[in-house]
């Protein structure tokens, strides 16, 4: 082949795509307005709001195109890094600053990670279960738990559990339910759980008292911040109790 040929044939092949952020092999082509991608989370993830958006703008984990007139426009592989970010918040309370660096180990493919299903949600943002959902009758709430019901009228009773006026149970009355439960085997009874329903409202109110500046500035991206604060404080608090009980069983065990 010539020289002039090898140039040609040079000439025609694309120049080398640059390393795309994650996730790769989905479309980056930037069409979607933020009332679009706001309908594709919200059967997640129903109460993002625009404001949550343009926060997690503002903390570098989500790039939007600009159109010329300013307006935001995503891609389908935003949309997907978007929905990372919030499971990472939801299911494992992870604090923006670390969520970023897995990202960031995401799109230097130090790491890998498979995109899971949606998981359907309730408009208060609780996961819903395949049959049913919303408030629990004591009644459904001892059959999932699989327990008698006198167990919710005990937990009840030691104020460990509080139904809402109508007598019904939020979703996650169940896993308190089941763990109150186990503990009952080992003779740890309704009454014993009423120190641990204590503690835990007295780290509520320590959360309260640290995003209450930040929930009453009237932004949104303020209130949207809040939100995540509590989230991450509420996290770190129960690893704080998890350390010390676990410190205080290695003492105990032989």
């Amino acid at each position: 082949m010539s020289a002039s040929a090898t140039e040609v044939g040079q000439a025609d092949r694309p120049a080398p795509a640059e390393s795309e952020r994650w996730p790769r092999g989905i479309s980056r082509h930037a069409t979607m307005r933020i009332s679009d991608v706001l309908a594709a989370l919200r059967i997640e993830f129903p109460a993002v709001t625009n404001s949550k958006l343009r926060f997690l703008e503002e903390h570098d984990l989500i790039e939007p195109v600009r159109t010329p007139s300013g307006y935001r426009q995503y891609s389908p592989a935003d949309v997907e890094r978007l929905r990372y970010v919030l499971r990472q918040q939801r299911d494992r309370y992870l604090p923006l600053k670390v969520i970023g660096e897995q990202l960031d180990a995401l799109d230097a493919g130090v790491e890998d990670f498979t995109l899971p299903h949606a998981r359907l949600a309730a408009e208060d943002g609780v996961t819903q279960r395949p049959a049913g959902s919303g408030r629990l009758t004591a009644a459904r709430l001892a059959e999932e738990a699989a327990v008698p019901s006198e167990l919710i009228d005990e937990l009840v009773t030691a104020g460990v559990l509080r139904p809402e006026p109508g007598g019904r149970f939020e979703p996650w009355a169940r896993e308190i339910v089941m763990l109150a439960a186990s503990l009952g085997e080992h003779g740890i009874d309704a009454r014993h759980l009423r120190s641990f329903r204590a503690a835990a409202e007295r780290q509520v109110d320590l959360v309260e008292q640290v995003v209450a500046p930040l929930r009453g500035q009237t932004s949104a991206s303020s209130r949207a911040h809040a939100g995540t604060v509590a989230a991450e404080l509420g996290e770190l608090c129960a690893r704080l109790h998890t350390a010390f009980v676990r410190a205080g069983v290695a003492d105990v065990a032989p």
